[in-house]
């Protein structure tokens, strides 16, 4: 337990210390969005398709993982339609809940699937995401323009231009084709992956909109319990009734249970969604979530015996 807190701690400081940061100006305003973009185009790709390039996928179970992503996402997905339905709610608001629950912090994700697993947890975490990215992509589109007619460009565009999207092919298909990053470009790669994620945590704090948390408590705290804690128990569930192999299970129970991600934000203002709910879910998500991280990595340690690095 006590090494399992040591692996959590620095990632909150870093989260706290991005709080810090932008709270207190000590960094120029304009600073956090070019960060942001460095990290989201090129330094957060670079690491996807750096370990998913090396993964051993036949170790990484793909097509269990697969399984067991859909028999978690699809069933979530068409009770929160059920719910959109029975009570009516808007776009506007139904798009935040369902990105609420379905979304997930990858740098937070990352960080602790690599501290605990090594080398061999980050790259059963990015062939995650290279199947988890452009469905829960998929689900809040879909969620976002419920109240409109869509064509199937305002749905398939986005994900086409998405870099993590990108990455994630790119990194697949030379782990497929057994072709080697050419010229060096493996230590490139690496340089700049071992930025990604601390940049990426001092964004997830400085992102964070305290004035979110005012108003609909309710809803916001319904959601994230959901978030936090339902969902890991089922992905649990269900990677239990698929065989998983151990450290995978874990690494699926651990990506279900991250707070939503800070980019749901982003998306949420383009398709004209309630900003201020979701600003709230990521906030609230991100801060409850320092708690049951730490409840949910007992546990892994008690049942996995992670190599924690």
């Amino acid at each position: 337990m006590a090494e399992l807190l040591l692996l959590l701690w620095p990632i909150v400081a870093l989260i706290a210390l991005g709080v810090w940061l932008k709270r207190s100006a000590w960094l120029d305003s304009g600073f956090w969005p070019a960060a942001e973009r460095l990290n989201y185009f090129i330094l957060f790709p670079a690491l996807l398709v750096h370990s998913l390039a090396k993964a051993p996928l036949a170790q990484a179970a793909p097509w269990q993982l697969l399984g067991v992503l859909l028999s978690v996402l699809l069933p979530a997905a068409a009770l929160l339609w059920a719910w959109r339905w029975r009570y009516q709610v808007a776009a506007a608001q139904f798009g935040p809940q369902v990105q609420g629950l379905l979304r997930f912090n990858t740098y937070i994700g990352l960080a602790l699937a690599g501290g605990l697993f090594g080398a061999s947890g980050l790259a059963v975490a990015a062939l995650l995401l290279a199947l988890l990215v452009p469905m829960v992509n998929v689900l809040s589109v879909l969620a976002l323009l419920s109240d409109r007619r869509w064509q199937a460009r305002a749905v398939l565009w986005p994900l086409l231009r998405n870099p993590l999207i990108v990455a994630c092919l790119l990194g697949l298909a030379l782990n497929i084709s057994g072709l080697s990053l050419p010229l060096g470009s493996e230590a490139l790669l690496k340089f700049l992956a071992a930025a990604s994620l601390p940049l990426g945590l001092l964004c997830v704090g400085a992102a964070l909109q305290w004035q979110g948390l005012r108003g609909a408590w309710r809803g916001l705290l319904g959601n994230s319990l959901l978030r936090l804690l339902l969902m890991p128990a089922l992905a649990l569930t269900v990677a239990n009734l698929w065989g998983l192999p151990a450290q995978s299970a874990a690494i699926v129970l651990l990506f279900f249970a991250l707070p939503t991600a800070p980019t749901a934000y982003v998306l949420t203002t383009q398709l004209q969604g309630d900003a201020r709910l979701m600003a709230g879910l990521i906030t609230l998500q991100t801060l409850l979530a320092l708690v049951s991280l730490g409840l949910w990595l007992a546990w892994i340690g008690s049942r996995v015996a992670p190599a924690v690095s």
